[in-house]
């Protein structure tokens, strides 16, 4: 996949998330199912981010 893809990729993402209503947007965040909206979106970084932060407190 190349870096233009990619950024299309994200960018689409992003649009969908905005085109969403305000009510629905809070449904799906407050659903535990889609509480990974970070993972889904980059992967495991900001999991290792958010973990190296715990272990350092």
């Amino acid at each position: 996949m190349s870096g233009n893809d990619y950024i299309k990729f994200v960018t689409e993402q992003v649009v969908s998330y905005l085109d969403q209503p305000a009510e629905e947007r809070k449904k799906r965040k407050n659903n535990p199912k889609t509480t990974g909206l970070s993972n889904r979106w980059f992967g495991v970084l900001p999991f290792v981010l958010k973990s190296i932060r715990k272990k350092a407190e």
